[in-house]
């Protein structure tokens, strides 16, 4: 389904009744990512799943920063009756997930934030990182998305993902490899980590319920997710063995208990 806001046209689909849950995928994801989850709770949650700027089918002409990012999904959820629900996303859509209940704590029911960050702490690595995300954005530009999304899929962060099947890998790849490097380019120039406003500070004054799920073998996120859970009021942190940064992709099953428990606990109280 689509919904047009200014000059963006989002994709989004709605399966199931129920709890409703919401899932904001990773860069170069999209709706797919979530495939798994779909088909084993749509008979158990109403599950919502968005493209997000640069993704998918969502068609995004202009840089598209996080904050009206997260001011567009709550207009496409309004519009469609969604007024409180259960809010979960991925590195990326981690941190659009953390700035959407910063911006708007009383649409959230519960936050589950994997491999996710609440940007960067100081000006000095926020630039840093805009001036990292310049490098990739004229990558894509020069050489296209194949060459790309080559270097992409074998940087450290994702090397966890070699150990998955071939039939896997090759899905993930194709699921890469279809968007557009306009897209990927306005996805890093305005939603980039280093472009997002730092919730660090904000992060005590949060009162919903969090989880944190972050995978054993990323080093980087375990770091930030620790520090994460200490600062929240109300939050707790499941740390996934032998798994990397993707948890949903490389345990997908495992993921979805997960969630399932937490949101299910969170509805029961």
């Amino acid at each position: 389904m689509r919904a047009e806001i200014r000059n963006a046209s989002y994709w989004y689909e709605v399966y199931g009744e129920g709890e409703t849950i919401v899932l904001l995928h990773g860069f170069t994801g999209s709706t797919k990512t979530w495939s798994k989850f779909i088909d084993t709770y749509q008979s158990q949650f109403k599950i919502i799943v968005i493209d997000l700027p640069g993704h998918g089918k969502t068609v995004t002409p202009s840089i598209i920063s996080m904050e009206q990012c997260c001011h567009d999904i709550h207009a496409i959820l309004t519009e469609i009756g969604v007024e409180a629900f259960h809010l979960v996303g991925y590195s990326m859509g981690g941190r659009t997930a953390l700035s959407y209940g910063m911006l708007y704590p009383d649409r959230i029911k519960s936050l589950v934030l994997e491999s996710a960050s609440p940007g960067l702490k100081t000006k000095e690595e926020r630039n840093t990182r805009i001036a990292n995300d310049e490098n990739l954005a004229r990558m894509i530009e020069q050489d296209g998305i194949e060459a790309f999304i080559n270097f992409w899929e074998n940087i450290p962060l994702f090397q966890s993902q070699q150990k998955l099947s071939d039939a896997k890998k090759e899905a993930l790849r194709i699921e890469r490899l279809s968007h557009t490097k306009e897209g990927l380019i306005i996805s890093l120039k305005g939603m980039g980590t280093g472009s997002q406003t730092s919730w660090w500070n904000a992060l005590s004054n949060f009162e919903k319920p969090v989880l944190l799920i972050v995978g054993e073998m990323d080093k980087k996120f375990m770091s930030i997710n620790k520090e994460m859970n200490k600062a929240f009021q109300n939050s707790d942190i499941f740390v996934c063995n032998n798994v990397g940064h993707a948890i949903h992709v490389e345990v997908p099953e495992f993921f979805g208990k997960i969630v399932e428990e937490f949101v299910l606990k969170i509805s029961n109280t």
